[in-house]
């Protein structure tokens, strides 16, 4: 099994199969557009830029399921990704990442690549860390995502290579990018 035994729904509400991706090096995010990561948009469309051309591509999907940061419709969130980020990358439907109602790639992305815990250097990592403490004590033993934009890396053959929390260091994040290109 790989990432393109899934199908997904675009944001305008059509089924589309991974496979449309086949061949490329797949950057998978959850996202938000009022996150304090939400500014990793800049970075993304910089490497979605930088690297598209060479077989490289980001799936966005938004999630809604942390902290409530991704309120809006379909519509409103490709206007404002658009809008305020220029992102060219495509964007799906919103979806839920953890619980119940999981969509199955994510539920495959997080049997692949578990929990590998955050950058203790990111400024963000105490407040992800305080937060994560209160709601869900056992966080660390989970493969569950723990907020928005983790990432998950995919090779040219739809295997899942790398996992990185919100909290990786974008570099880091291109770098293996540019390993599998």
């Amino acid at each position: 099994m790989n990432i393109y035994d899934f199908n997904v729904e675009n944001a305008a509400g059509v089924e589309v199969s991974l496979k449309d991706y086949a061949g490329q090096v797949i950057l998978v995010i959850n996202s938000a557009t009022e996150c304090g990561f939400t500014p990793q948009y800049d970075d993304l469309q910089d490497l979605f830029e930088k690297y598209g051309s060479d077989g490289f591509v980001i799936l966005d999907f938004p999630c809604n399921q942390f902290g409530h940061q991704a309120p809006g419709s379909n519509e409103e969130i490709v206007s404002f990704c658009d809008s305020r980020y220029g992102i060219t990358f495509p964007i799906f439907s919103k979806i839920e990442v953890n619980g119940d109602n999981e969509n199955p790639l994510f539920t495959f992305l997080k049997s692949q690549k578990g929990f590998a815990g955050f950058n203790q250097e990111h400024p963000l990592t105490p407040m992800l860390e305080s937060v994560l403490g209160r709601t869900a004590p056992n966080y660390l033993q989970s493969s569950d995502i723990k907020w928005n934009f983790t990432k998950f890396l995919i090779d040219r053959e739809g295997n899942v290579v790398e996992r990185f929390e919100p909290t990786a260091d974008m570099a880091e994040v291109e770098e293996k990018i540019v390993g599998l290109l």
